[in-house]
């Protein structure tokens, strides 16, 4: 059973910056992707940002972009997430994610990131 631990969260003033890591365990040997997602208090969980496994491809939500960043160190099977110009509606918690072959979600205990105004 896959295995992630999520770090990094904390409390930055509207304009800074957090860095997330995330450090998998048990890794399949084949999967389609790891990254982020968001939950804030009262809404749904969101995905942020993602890349893919095999050829690296990213995504990032419409509201992020340009200002978050997702890296992966693989001899160290850690994923990281830069947050650059974070605002206050970038406050949530904030779970690494896995997505096996099967379109399966595994998630990390979460991080909480908030941003004050």
């Amino acid at each position: 059973q896959v295995q992630l631990v999520d770090s990094g969260g904390g409390l930055v003033q509207a304009g800074g910056s957090l860095r997330l890591s995330c450090v998998a365990s048990q890794l399949p040997t084949s999967f389609n992707a790891m990254g982020w997602y968001r939950q804030a208090p009262g809404q749904r969980r969101e995905l942020v940002a993602s890349m893919t496994k095999y050829d690296g491809s990213t995504y990032y939500k419409d509201s992020v972009k340009g200002r978050f960043t997702i890296s992966r160190d693989n001899a160290e099977n850690t994923m990281y997430l830069q947050m650059n110009s974070l605002k206050p509606e970038d406050t949530a918690v904030y779970y690494c994610h896995l997505e096996d072959d099967y379109y399966r979600l595994y998630f990390g205990q979460g991080t909480q990131v908030t941003v004050s105004s």
